[in-house]
């Protein structure tokens, strides 16, 4: 999908009444949209099909075949991209529908790994963990190791940029004010992904069915900078891409910070240009100041 395709489906203009003291405009405003997305997967033999409703998210429309690939592999459902056989919307009697709803068909000889525990995965665009019946449910364990990450050296200067950079590349938050960005950067502080959703959690599975699909993960050589705060979900993404290093420019819960120091994350919160908090300090990543 073209830039400028993304941006009008993502995007939508609306006529609002502006109040200025006792003074009242109609102006047309712009918001972020948000409609649901249905993710269904297909496993087996041609012959033997089984077909599975997995989760209904709410989103910022556009990357869609990104966010169903991301979202199943954080949740730990495949391990590889070569599980995907192909990602397609597919249609319903309902026209709205017609481009919410993507199916993941997954390779025949690959069995998806499911949770047996009681989960329902519909989710909203502000609480990605909704619906899930405990913490340890959503306690998926990563593929990678966090002890094979490389040793990591980042200037200071260069985490004081992230913020800025992040917002010039973003496109839909210049005219909406009200979506959320997921920003991957070397550590020479270079973007390589970034992906903008009005669910923060849908954003960084955007992010990481990308890297996915390229064949980069683990993402132990790189920066996640997340354009709001760090919740115990984005952190649990976080550990399942390999991510080492990851940057908020709002603060974490108490629940992410104990998350990252199990996953050896160094986790940065209330990035500035000019200062932020370390929450936890990997023994793997050195910060320069």
């Amino acid at each position: 999908m073209e830039m400028n395709d993304l941006e009008l489906v993502s995007i939508k203009e609306v006529c609002i009444t502006k109040v200025n003291g006792f003074e009242s405009t109609s102006i047309l405003d712009i918001l972020s949209v948000e409609e649901p997305l249905e993710i269904r997967i297909s496993y087996g033999p041609e012959a033997e099909k089984t077909h599975k409703n997995i989760s209904v998210t709410m989103r910022t429309p556009g990357n869609d075949f990104d966010l169903a690939i991301g979202f199943l592999f954080t949740e730990g459902i495949i391990t590889s991209y070569q599980d995907v056989k192909k990602v397609y919307h597919t249609n319903t009697d309902c026209s709205f529908q017609k481009k919410n709803i993507v199916q993941v068909d997954l390779a025949e000889d690959f069995i998806p790994h499911l949770m047996s525990s009681d989960r329902n995965f519909y989710t909203t665009s502000s609480c990605g963990v909704c619906g899930k019946s405990s913490i340890q449910s959503i306690k998926t364990v990563s593929t990678f190791n966090p002890l094979d990450n490389p040793k990591l050296n980042i200037a200071a200067q260069v985490l004081y940029q992230l913020s800025n950079k992040l917002k010039a590349a973003q496109s839909s938050f210049a005219v909406t004010g009200g979506i959320h960005a997921s920003g991957l950067f070397t550590i020479e502080g270079d973007l390589v992904f970034l992906q903008e959703d009005v669910g923060r959690h849908n954003a960084l599975d955007k992010l990481i069915g990308s890297a996915f699909a390229n064949n980069l993960l683990p993402l132990n050589k790189h920066i996640l900078l997340l354009s709001g705060r760090a919740s115990f979900e984005l952190i649990q993404k976080a550990a399942m891409a390999g991510i080492s290093v990851v940057v908020a420019i709002g603060a974490p819960s108490s629940l992410a910070v104990e998350l990252a120091r199990e996953f050896n994350i160094t986790l940065l919160g209330f990035l500035k240009e000019d200062r932020f908090n370390i929450y936890n300090s990997s023994d793997q990543v050195v910060i320069n100041f």
